[in-house]
């Protein structure tokens, strides 16, 4: 056996500055010692790791939430690391039953192919995608035959798949789970193997899948990866997982103005979490903060601000960033009308109902929508709260038309 050359002061160094930075946020890395060789091993040898993320394309827009583990990826980035980006064209069509009390619709390739292109586009806000190796599942997984399918099967018991929480709670209660659903742990594992994955990233929920592809290495004969797992960061509601099902949400494609203004409704105690996950702000600058908000020097309204600024400059810009908060300042703190605000001509009917005036202009994106913002006094024209949905508005030029707290239009007449 070759005996390992030990590592330079220097070399030590930059393990320690590697390992310290990008333990930030992580809940749990298995194992922990291996960590540490792993990132000694490609000091030692100047060959980057192999850090992947999985991501079944299931839905097409990434809101915040999903970037804490992206920003863990960055950070692997910016050390030189070989990020291996897994699209899960094929797992995809299982879909994961992670935290699922039912078998998951079985998605089509287009609905997949579309869903796909989405996120390679929007996780490119926050890695260098001319440094990201996009990889599909379906190169491998489906070119394996029925015995190799086997083979895979054999690597894993009923009985360690009924430890799972959600397989265990739909099993005891007499909900059906199908066989397929089994597979997509093992389908997962089996891409570190393909892959000759070094680290795997992902949430809190993702442990029993991150830790196949352990299992999994070591039966191919490969060696085992490292699991880094990152919290689930609680939505606006502060409370459950951000997910834009829940619309407690903020997506990195909203407009700037939508994004400084979810971000002053963050819950106070979550902003240093929000902080230290979701944005690259040095720790010493958070802690300040967080002291500032315990002792009360720094109000939360100034660290929301902060924050929501620190969004918009992350995926829209500095300039746009200076726009959303002197938007959000005029419109909101000094409750004055924006000066930007879109201009469109009307040239329809001249008197038009409420409800279809918020769609036509797309305002609102059904009746439906625009119906129910009404009834909840979230619509007003010329700054007159409107909540009756039989109301007909007689079109005036300089009209100005205010849905939520975010959206204005006025309309000119010619």
């Amino acid at each position: 056996m070759t005996k390992e050359i030990e590592l330079t002061t220097e070399q030590l160094k930059l393990v320690d500055e590697q390992v310290e930075a990008l333990m930030r946020g992580v809940v749990e890395v298995v194992p922990e010692e291996a960590f540490r060789k792993k990132i000694e091993k490609s000091v030692r040898t100047g060959k980057p790791l192999n850090i992947k993320l999985g991501m079944d394309p299931s839905a097409p827009d990434v809101h915040i939430g999903h970037t804490v583990v992206l920003q863990k990826l960055r950070q692997f980035q910016e050390y030189g690391h070989h990020i291996q980006l897994l699209i899960g064209d094929f797992t995809g069509k299982v879909g994961d039953p992670t935290g699922k009390s039912e078998t998951r619709k079985v998605l089509t390739d287009e609905q997949v192919k579309q869903n796909a292109q989405t996120y390679v586009e929007q996780y490119g806000k926050v890695l260098n995608m001319d440094k990201t190796e996009v990889l599909y599942n379906s190169h491998w997984l489906g070119e394996l035959k029925f015995d190799e399918v086997l083979k895979l099967a054999g690597q894993m018991t009923v009985a360690r798949m009924l430890e799972r929480e959600d397989f265990s709670k739909r099993y005891k209660s007499g909900q059906p789970i199908s066989v397929h659903e089994f597979f997509y742990p093992l389908m997962q594992g089996y891409d570190s193997v393909a892959m000759e994955t070094d680290i795997e990233v992902g949430g809190t929920d993702q442990t029993f899948n991150l830790l196949m592809g352990r299992q999994l290495q070591d039966a191919y004969g490969k060696e085992k990866q490292v699991m880094l797992t990152l919290p689930l960061i609680e939505g606006l509601d502060g409370v459950r997982k951000m997910s834009k099902s829940l619309n407690n949400y903020i997506g990195i494609d909203e407009a700037p103005n939508e994004i400084f203004g979810k971000s002053m409704s963050i819950p106070d105690e979550l902003m240093g979490k929000y902080f230290k996950l979701a944005t690259d702000l040095p720790m010493d600058e958070i802690a300040s903060l967080e002291q500032g908000l315990a002792n009360g020097s720094i109000h939360p309204r100034d660290a929301k601000m902060k924050l929501g600024r620190k969004f918009v400059e992350m995926y829209h810009g500095e300039e746009a960033a200076q726009e959303a908060q002197r938007y959000f300042e005029t419109v909101f703190q000094k409750r004055a009308l924006p000066d930007d605000m879109p201009e469109i001509v009307w040239t329809g009917a001249k008197e038009v109902s409420l409800i279809d005036l918020l769609v036509e202009l797309n305002m609102q994106s059904s009746k439906g929508e625009a119906r129910r913002m009404i009834q909840g006094g979230g619509v007003k024209v010329n700054e007159q709260k409107q909540d009756d949905i039989q109301t007909v508005v007689t079109i005036e030029d300089e009209m100005i038309i205010q849905v939520g707290k975010r959206k204005f239009t006025k309309l000119k007449v010619n």
